[in-house]
């Protein structure tokens, strides 16, 4: 990362999303490869190669799909700098969207009940000149990167250090 920072910039956060987003995604391989577990012990005895032959490829599907959910987990960065909040996704094509500090208008949190015991959400982020808000998905801790904004945005816009120090 300090390779993609600015002359006279600073990493304040470098987050990935949530792990729960990889739980989510890997919901319905597990419960394939529990129906194919359950059907080989209730088969055992009959010995089949089908039954075998579908087991492998369930195995096999099950772990393509490991992969994929891991790759596009390790893909989406969010980094916020003493500058600017830096969104980068994509495998092969990467993209970038980049919100200066000092034209966030609005910082909002959004967490279910799983969310606020688990410690992920969604921050959405509004910035002056925007489209719409900047929707930041499977965050972990999102009203500490949500104070870190602001904290931030305030110190970019000039605010007395006092005020700044007492938002922290």
């Amino acid at each position: 990362m300090a390779g993609d920072l600015l002359p006279g910039e600073n990493l304040i956060l470098k987050l990935h999303q949530h792990w729960i987003f990889v739980a989510k995604s890997l919901m319905i391989p597990v419960a394939l490869l529990i129906l194919v577990v359950l059907a080989d012990v209730s088969f055992l005895k009959s010995n089949s190669s089908a039954i075998q032959i579908a087991t492998l490829a369930v195995v096999a599907i099950a772990l393509l799909w490991l992969i994929v959910v891991w790759i596009r987990w390790r893909s989406v960065a969010y980094t916020l700098t003493d500058q600017r909040i830096k969104i980068e996704s994509g495998v092969f094509g990467r993209q970038s969207k980049i919100i200066p500090i000092d034209r966030v208008q609005d910082c909002t949190t959004r967490q279910s009940l799983l969310g606020r015991i688990l410690g992920y959400g969604r921050v959405e982020v509004d910035a002056a000149g925007a489209q719409g808000a900047e929707v930041l998905d499977h965050l972990p801790r999102p009203g500490a990167f949500r104070d870190q904004v602001f904290v931030q945005s305030e110190r970019r816009r000039g605010a007395p250090s006092g005020a700044v120090q007492s938002g922290v």
